[in-house]
């Protein structure tokens, strides 16, 4: 009887150390490994936001009003290497004297009225015979060309389509390094992309369009992107992009737009007069350098040289001189190449002007019979900041 009783115990002994072990390590043993786990889930309240974090709803607003342009060039290939050849002459005839070709390129561009009015690049639509529009609701239009304005890139076509998405335009002259903006447009063809940077730099120029005055981001943009929009964190317009710094053709996050307000005053001109009208006075400026500065024994380098006259145009006939240095145009001062430009550009032809110069560290001042400013042509692809160490210089 002990015997049993010993044998008993030992068991017990040994079964609730298992049990205390499963207990400890593997408890769903003995809780039943088909039982389910208890979860509890929370699901976001239904129409919640991101938070300040997204900007969403500034893409919502703007991306409608962003369009794809394809433009279409036909051209001649010249005589076929095979042309006076008479069998296969027989059976083609005259066609087979010339090759057509159809050249595509792709761009971006800005619906900024209802009526049909797109801004866009003058790159992206130079020389083309035909321009195709495609919205982001899916609709296409052929676009008819309103004008182009080479002289700082850009152009205005338009499309008749009813009830069209229209962007509201910004105050790009209140933009301030350190902004969050957001680039929409089409690179390499991908269809429409936001991206998103800051305003890295303002008032940059390059000398890659005549007047210039642009905003430089880190937002990516990249080939397609011409002539899509710049916006704020608001859905706002605050310029057209235009321009990449590129070794290789892709973005390095150093990308420039052309302003708002001045892509506004050429789209108010080319559609109330077909091309933009600007003053002229004929003269060739230069930027003052340290050395010229010293050279010239000036105290500021605010300013620009006047390196040369066109004979016969305002500036000669008033008098002014290569070597002057035009110091201020009625009465505002010239900080700039860029600004003396850009403050000529603003003068109604065929008003008077009083302009400020040093002449041998003398000042006088000169009245200017302002003229028409003669329209360029530009052949250009995609514009690319020039390369080098120092972009810069």
């Amino acid at each position: 009887m002990r015997r049993f009783w010993l044998l008993f115990a030992q068991t017990v002994t040994v079964g609730l150390a298992v049990f205390f072990i499963v207990k400890t390590l593997k408890p769903e043993w003995i809780s039943g490994s088909h039982r389910a786990h208890d979860l509890s889930l929370l699901d976001a309240a239904p129409g919640s936001s991101p938070g300040q974090g997204s900007y969403r709803e500034a893409a919502r607003r703007a991306m409608p009003a962003v369009v794809n342009i394809f433009t279409s060039k036909e051209t001649k290939q010249g005589k076929n290497p095979f042309t006076n050849d008479p069998f296969l002459h027989k059976f083609f005839g005259d066609r087979f004297n010339e090759r057509d070709d159809k050249q595509l390129s792709l761009g971006s561009g800005v619906i900024v009225s209802k009526e049909g009015f797109i801004l866009t690049n003058n790159h992206v639509v130079e020389s083309a015979d035909e321009i195709e529009v495609a919205l982001a609701d899916g609709r296409k239009a052929v676009a008819k060309l309103v004008g182009t304005d080479p002289e700082t890139d850009l152009a205005v076509i338009k499309i008749d389509l009813p009830d069209l998405p229209a962007i509201a335009l910004g105050h790009s002259e209140q933009a301030q390094v350190g902004d969050v903006v957001l680039a929409i447009g089409n690179p390499f063809g991908v269809g429409e992309t936001v991206t998103m940077g800051i305003v890295s730099a303002l008032r940059r120029n390059f000398g890659v369009n005549t007047f210039e005055n642009f905003i430089q981001t880190d937002a990516a943009i990249n080939p397609g992107n011409s002539g899509g929009a710049l916006i704020d964190t608001a859905g706002n317009l605050l310029g057209i992009n235009t321009a990449i710094y590129s070794r290789g053709g892709g973005s390095l996050g150093i990308g420039f737009a052309i302003p708002g307000s001045t892509a506004k005053t050429v789209l108010e001109s080319i559609v109330a007069n077909g091309s933009v009208v600007r003053g002229y006075i004929g003269v060739e400026p230069q930027d003052i350098t340290a050395d010229l500065a010293e050279s010239f024994g000036l105290n500021t380098r605010s300013g620009a040289i006047i390196a040369g006259v066109v004979k016969g145009d305002p500036a000669d006939k008033a008098g002014i001189k290569p070597g002057d240095i035009l110091v201020a145009i009625n009465g505002k001062p010239v900080v700039d190449t860029n600004d003396m430009l850009n403050a000529i550009a603003q003068l109604a032809p065929g008003s008077k002007a009083q302009m400020t110069i040093l002449r041998k560290t003398e000042e006088t001042k000169v009245d200017v019979e302002v003229g028409k400013r003669p329209r360029i042509q530009r052949t250009q692809p995609e514009p690319q900041v020039p390369q080098g160490d120092n972009p810069e210089e």
